[in-house]
C-alpha cells in the first residue's frame, strides 16, 4: 500500500527558508512520472505550487516562481520542495502528491515574525 510521508514544515520568519520532503513507502517512486506539491489555506481551494514531469522538467506557480524549487531523488524514494525567501502569504498546509493519485497527510508551514 503506497503511502506518502511529509516532513520539514514549521515556523519560519519572513525571508527564511524551509525544505519539505516527501517519502514514498510501499511503492517505487521512479515508476511514477509526476510528483507535485500543493498547498491549502482555510477557505481556499488546494493549489498546486510545483510539479515535476519527465524528464526533470519542473513547472512552478507564478506566485512562488524564483523562490521555490522541486526536486526528486528516486534512489531514496523521496522528493523535495525547497522554499526560499518565504513570505507570510506562503503560510499554508503543504501536501505532496504522486501521480495525482496518492497524497501525503499535509505539513503546516507558518511564516511569521
Amino acid at each position: 500500500q503506497v503511502q506518502l510521508v511529509e516532513s520539514g514544515g514549521g515556523l519560519v520568519q519572513p525571508g527564511g527558508s524551509l525544505s519539505l520532503s516527501c517519502v514514498m513507502t510501499g511503492g517505487t517512486l521512479r515508476r511514477f512520472a509526476i510528483v507535485e506539491w500543493y498547498r491549502q489555506t482555510p477557505g481556499k481551494e488546494r493549489e498546486v505550487v510545483a510539479s515535476m514531469f519527465p524528464v526533470n522538467k519542473s513547472v512552478i506557480a507564478d506566485s512562488v516562481k524564483g523562490r521555490f524549487t522541486i526536486s526528486r531523488e528516486d534512489a531514496k524514494n523521496t522528493f523535495h520542495l525547497q522554499m526560499n525567501s518565504l513570505e507570510p502569504e506562503d503560510t499554508a498546509v503543504y501536501y505532496c502528491s504522486v501521480a495525482r493519485a496518492f497524497w501525503g497527510q499535509g505539513t503546516r508551514v507558518t511564516v511569521s515574525s
